[in-house]
């Protein structure tokens, strides 16, 4: 006997809908459990971490800082997703973006008025978007498997970066710890009331366009017909190639413009770690948003709330600062799960029955 997936004769309109928020339950229900299992209560554990947050100023403001990389970096993705173009290295295409967006503060420490900010944000996206062509030429010119590329490429900046703060940027009045003069006045973004930044507008923006393109523009129907019937998008005259590069342009510029955003407002200066883990977490802003920029926002903001809750957990509860990991984690492989669900039925097979397909 072997267990496979039947593929369904058709895909249920609910489910579809219903997927993402039985994918929530589900971790929620898990989460319980790991609460469980290391002595604490886990409504409390529950509450702790993802309601507790929500009920101070502050930790709201937090909210949509954190949200703010997300959602730019997860709708990019999304639109890379839908058009089957996988793009897996959207962390080194932030760190190349935030190294990229800070060659003017760090070359040119004393240029202070409104023109440094507009360059290192127009520099960042530049810089992200280049190196997320890189993985997209790979595949149109060579046919490399993009995931592979994408992913080998975030080790390569994050060394890149690591070298950089460690040697030529290196702050000489930095107390020889590994970081840049750190930014000020004009090259860090305006805030609006408390720590809310600019960047959080720029997401906003972002999957307002995008949600404008894919709905009433040509390419969004490119992108929806060459991920869903690469066929028809063939006889359509649609390129394949132009579609690859299109994406990974895309997906690579606003991982670039969150990396200088991130750099110009939350950490100030450039440092061997400048993400926790933003381009990584921001794939499962795109699925659980369902691929609709619409749906990344609010998939950004609960993401955001995964990374406040385990910084109070671990001051409440003392665990683990490592536990928002773990519960992105378990929230991907529910999503990915669920969705499989949707498509396809589990079947147990005799050894006799599978053993007289194969002959077929």
């Amino acid at each position: 006997m072997r267990l496979i997936l039947e593929k369904r004769p058709d895909r249920s309109a609910f489910f579809a809908i219903a997927s993402p928020f039985l994918a929530l339950l589900l971790t929620l229900i898990a989460g319980g459990l790991i609460f469980a299992l290391r002595g604490i209560n886990p409504l409390e554990g529950l509450y702790v971490y993802f309601v507790e947050p929500l009920t101070q100023l502050w930790s709201v403001e937090q909210l949509i800082v954190k949200a703010a990389p997300l959602v730019l970096i997860g709708v990019g993705l999304a639109v890379c997703y839908m058009a089957n173009v996988w793009n897996i290295g959207a962390e080194g295409q932030l760190t190349m973006g935030a190294i990229a967006g800070s060659i003017a503060p760090v070359m040119f420490p004393d240029w202070q008025d409104p023109s440094i900010l507009v360059v290192m944000l127009i520099m960042g996206t530049i810089g992200g978007a280049l190196y997320g062509a890189i993985p997209g030429l790979l595949k149109t010119r060579f046919n490399a498997n993009e995931i592979l590329t994408s992913l080998m490429l975030v080790y390569v900046a994050g060394l890149f970066l690591d070298w950089l703060v460690r040697g030529p940027w290196r702050d000489p009045q930095g107390y020889n710890f590994p970081v840049t003069k750190t930014f000020a006045g004009w090259q860090l973004l305006p805030t609006f009331g408390g720590t809310i930044h600019l960047g959080a507008l720029f997401a906003l923006l972002a999957c307002a366009a995008l949600a404008f393109v894919m709905a009433r523009t040509l390419i969004g129907f490119e992108i929806k017909v060459t991920g869903n019937a690469p066929r028809a998008g063939r006889f359509a005259g649609f390129s394949r190639d132009r579609m690859v590069m299109l994406c990974f342009l895309l997906s690579g510029g606003l991982a670039g413009l969150a990396g200088i955003c991130e750099v110009a407002s939350v950490v100030g200066k450039l440092q061997p770690q400048i993400s926790p883990g933003y381009g990584f977490a921001a794939i499962i802003v795109a699925f659980l948003g369902r691929l609709n920029p619409l749906g990344v926002l609010f998939a950004g903001l609960l993401l955001a709330l995964s990374y406040i809750g385990g910084e109070a957990a671990q001051v409440t509860l003392g665990i683990s600062d490592k536990i928002a990991k773990v519960f992105q984690g378990i929230l991907l492989f529910f999503i990915l799960s669920c969705d499989t669900l949707i498509l396809y039925r589990i079947k147990f097979e005799t050894g006799r029955v599978g053993a007289l397909k194969a002959a077929e």
